[in-house]
């Protein structure tokens, strides 16, 4: 009896409603209004996130790749003939709005490099990449792939899933030393993309030697010393050309197999002595090479003395000022000077070949 007397009244009190004035009629529609587009909102963020959980649960389990598991968590066949079809994005997912391009500016998905940092070892190579990724169109990978040189057979996919995810006007790079002097690579290169920007740090060959030489004792302490290493034979005073630290600071002849293959102007060469003295005014350089706006500039650097290095006053994604790793800016093993003088010496013809092909003079002595 309850129950029915206050069904009736509430219908009775329904019904006196409805002749209010017209005002209480447009609180009750902005009331369903707002229910509505917060029920919507909720319904678009849930399937925007589960959509988006989709994705990088695709993209990040580059390891775990059974076809099963893939078509299990997405609903959507992923596996073509085998080949893993990632959705660009989580919004292109959804069909029906594909048609709104807008979307895609907004999606981050991984790509090939546009770019790479193709050497040199002990040139300056990992300060240059820091420097690089205080850019916010720049989408570097931390670790080096070795993809060209030891990697290659893995393929592409495997070299695009190991690419940090990037925005449409965002370039991706990556930094392998080792690509500059292994002969196979700037063909393999050529072959990813014809365009690609590489950026090359080049340094003194001598002093660039002898700290391959002080990174090689660190790692190896019972190796002989440096000038038995440099020379075939001590008499006669012949250098061992392809000793590995010596044979890399051959920059003409490693130059030239990447210019057969790729035109100078899409090889940009940085001074590693350069990037310690005047980090602002190289990483300048740079981002005009890859046609970026100058972002970075002298206000992200301090020198540190102790260390004898630029370091940066707030890196990517922190508030505290950050120099490179211990083993950067090592104090290297002390050679005789005279095993110097003759490095020079044979070192100077072959650096004034590479000025020739630079254009530039690096004032090496």
């Amino acid at each position: 009896m309850a129950a029915f007397h206050h069904h009736h009244h509430h219908h009775h009190h329904h019904h006196q409603q409805q002749q209010q004035p017209p005002s209480a009629d447009l609180r009750r529609l902005f009331h369903r209004l707002t229910l509505a587009s917060s029920l919507s909102i909720l319904c678009f963020s849930l399937v925007y996130l589960l959509t988006g959980c989709c994705e990088s649960v695709l993209t990040d389990n580059s390891d775990i790749k059974t076809p099963t598991q893939e078509v299990l968590v997405s609903g959507w066949s992923l596996e073509r003939n085998g080949t893993r079809v990632e959705p660009v994005g989580a919004l292109s997912a959804l069909p029906g709005l594909e048609a709104n391009s807008s979307g895609k500016e907004w999606t981050a998905t991984r790509r090939l490099p546009q770019a790479l940092i193709i050497g040199v070892k002990k040139g300056g190579t990992r300060a240059l990449l820091e420097f690089l990724r205080l850019h916010p169109d720049i989408r570097a990978l931390g670790s080096e792939p070795h993809f060209f040189d030891r990697h290659y057979a893995r393929g592409l996919d495997w070299y695009r899933s190991m690419m940090p995810k990037a925005l449409d006007g965002q370039i991706v790079m990556e930094k392998t030393p080792r690509y500059f002097v292994t002969v196979e690579t700037p063909a393999r290169v050529h072959a990813m993309s014809q365009d690609v920007k590489l950026i090359v740090v080049v340094r003194d060959p001598v002093t660039r030697a002898i700290s391959d030489y002080t990174q090689i004792i660190s790692k190896a302490p019972d190796i002989p010393p440096f000038e038995r290493l440099a020379f075939k034979n001590h008499t006669s005073g012949q250098i061992d050309s392809l000793w590995s630290p010596l044979w890399i600071g051959l920059y003409a002849q490693h130059l030239e197999r990447w210019l057969a293959w790729f035109p100078r102007s899409q090889v940009h060469l940085v001074s590693g002595e350069r990037l310690i003295s005047d980090p602002a005014g190289e990483l300048g350089k740079v981002q005009d090479f890859l046609g970026l706006q100058r972002i970075v500039t002298d206000k992200h650097f301090y020198f540190n003395k102790t260390k004898g290095f630029p370091c940066l006053k707030k890196p990517e994604g922190s508030s505290k000022p950050h120099c490179l790793g211990k083993t950067k800016g090592r104090t290297h093993a002390s050679i005789d000077p005279h095993v110097m003088q003759k490095l020079r010496e044979f070192y100077k013809p072959h650096n004034q070949r590479f000025y020739q092909m630079a254009g530039q003079d690096f004032g090496w002595q």
